[in-house]
């Protein structure tokens, strides 16, 4: 028998993702899973809202689609190298089990972060449905739930990070990026790596500013979208 379960793959950068048999789908890019989240989330994400909003604080982000966790542990590192804090919101109806978890490899990508190795387990083995700081700059609340479901919080930055239209098209819908638009504060930005003509096309009958930003390396190009005053 085939096992139908998540299994781990090596993506072009040498760090690891998760690939769902079951749908032919990987929870990052296979040109780079590691690159991909500084890239889009990071880069084109949180450090470009922060550089129009320096001295607000906390940052609130909402992150759809815990999956491996990369996203968290990258901004957990941002927000303590760079003493800034920030309340981060994510949510996953389909929790990675602790052997997936625990043999994913992004924390030996970079040799100048093992400080923060530690965290990357802790952020998976903390309780669902709770929040709490997990450092004096990063606090944390997961929610195991869907968007459709999810009592959503004000957002600064929201990190769209579900499966592609193509596998999860009612996420990618205008009625749940309505949801979304609706709580994000004003100036707040969204981000993601899909480029799907249609998703723009949702963001601007939001009467969302869309900006012309590279993808990461194996895509022309990626999703960033502000919400106006």
């Amino acid at each position: 028998m085939t096992n139908k379960g998540p299994k781990i793959i090596t993506t072009e950068d040498g760090s690891h993702s998760v690939y769902l048999p079951d749908i032919n789908e990987s929870y990052h890019s296979s040109h780079g899973a590691y690159r991909e989240s500084i890239h889009v989330f990071l880069l084109y994400g949180l450090e470009a809202w922060y550089a129009r909003n320096r001295g607000k604080f906390p940052i609130r982000i909402f992150e759809v689609g815990f999956g491996t966790g990369l996203n968290a542990w990258l901004t957990l590192i941002w927000a303590e190298q760079n003493q800034v804090p920030v309340l981060y919101h994510t949510i996953e109806p389909f929790p990675l089990s602790a052997d997936i978890y625990n043999e994913l490899n992004f924390t030996q990508m970079d040799e100048t972060l093992t400080h923060y190795n530690g965290y990357f387990k802790r952020l998976h083995q903390m309780d669902w449905d709770s929040g709490k700081p997990m450092t004096d700059y990063f606090n944390i609340k997961k929610d195991k739930i869907s968007l459709q479901e999810v009592k959503l919080y004000p957002a600064d930055i929201v990190y769209f990070d579900a499966f592609s239209p193509k596998k999860q098209p009612e996420l990618w819908e205008h009625a749940l990026l309505q949801k979304i638009h609706e709580r994000m504060n004003p100036q707040g930005v969204f981000v993601t790596y899909c480029a799907a003509g249609h998703l723009k096309k949702n963001l601007v009958s939001l009467e969302m500013t869309l900006d012309e930003v590279p993808g990461p390396p194996g895509k022309k190009e990626m999703t960033r979208a502000w919400k106006k005053n």
